[in-house]
């Protein structure tokens, strides 16, 4: 799940050790501030990413999410043998190429070249090619009606600003009647501290305070991360206003005895509050 758990944005993205010292902040930040930040950070973390998650993730499986809800489980893209499928913040592609396991044609795109990078590395030991580009979500590089799906697991949607020109960007590039799905941090998750313990249980935030969490390098004082929080109804509204009408949302129970903890997902906290939440939406 790239920031799919894939990887670009993935959940665990702020617990990674080899970062410059940091403060954090809640503060507007621009669309290109975001990017600028984002790409990088994700340049630094990919080989922890991949080393750390990789088993989980699947060199060719798709995971929705920390609970591990698998796309083959779920089905939230529909039958994808035969369809022209976009992921957009693919990392190293792990979802992207258990779709073309199944008939599809993925193709995906990432703001991070090092993902992009272990995409290939992936391709090569899976004999599993899916051809990726590095791009972002409010400017796909794709003609007006490629797509039959696109799709974003984890992906890049949380770590944009400007989010109404991303859902209008995956409209653009969607056939009439395409799906639009992908799966974020459950909006709920912003009233609690990003703790697996018990500790994180406790609501010590509004629930509709947008401000951006960000980080900010301590010598250099530039934005090295960026992540941007909706309510459900603003998810419901941008995608409402692209013209997707929701079909499915999916909100998954932690398993039992699924003891993995990842940033500030876990057992303690699956058990009682959802992590994570799965839209999808169909176009016209």
């Amino acid at each position: 799940m790239s920031a799919t758990l894939g990887d670009a944005g993935a959940p665990d993205s702020r617990h990674h050790p080899d970062l410059p010292p940091f403060r954090a902040e809640r503060r507007s930040v621009g669309e290109d501030e975001s990017r600028r930040a984002n790409g990088p950070d994700w340049d630094r973390y990919a080989d922890e990413y991949q080393a750390t998650h990789g088993a989980f993730l699947g060199d060719a499986g798709f995971v929705w999410g920390p609970e591990g809800l698998t796309e083959a489980e779920a089905g939230v893209l529909g039958p994808v043998a035969g369809r022209d499928v976009l992921e957009v913040g693919s990392g190293a592609g792990q979802c992207s190429r258990w779709i073309r396991t199944q008939g599809g044609r993925s193709i995906g795109l990432d703001l991070s070249h090092r993902q992009l990078q272990h995409g290939r590395r992936l391709d090569d030991s899976t004999g599993v090619s899916v051809p990726a580009v590095l791009g972002t979500a409010t400017a796909l590089p794709f003609a007006d009606g490629s797509f039959d799906v696109v799709f974003s697991s984890f992906g890049a949607l949380q770590f944009v600003r400007d989010l109404d020109v991303a859902v209008a960007e995956a409209a653009r590039v969607l056939r009439p009647g395409g799906r639009f799905a992908f799966s974020i941090t459950h909006p709920t998750r912003w009233m609690f501290p990003d703790d697996p313990t018990e500790d994180g249980l406790v609501a010590s935030q509004s629930y509709w305070d947008r401000t951006p969490y960000v980080e900010v390098d301590d010598a250099t004082g530039d934005v090295t991360y960026v992540e941007h929080h909706r309510t459900l109804g603003d998810w419901v509204e941008v995608l409402a206003g692209s013209g997707f009408r929701i079909s499915r949302l999916l909100e998954p129970e932690w398993p039992a005895g699924h003891d993995r903890v990842w940033g500030g997902w876990s057992a303690v906290r699956g058990r009682l509050t959802p992590g994570t939440a799965i839209v999808a939406a169909d176009l016209g």
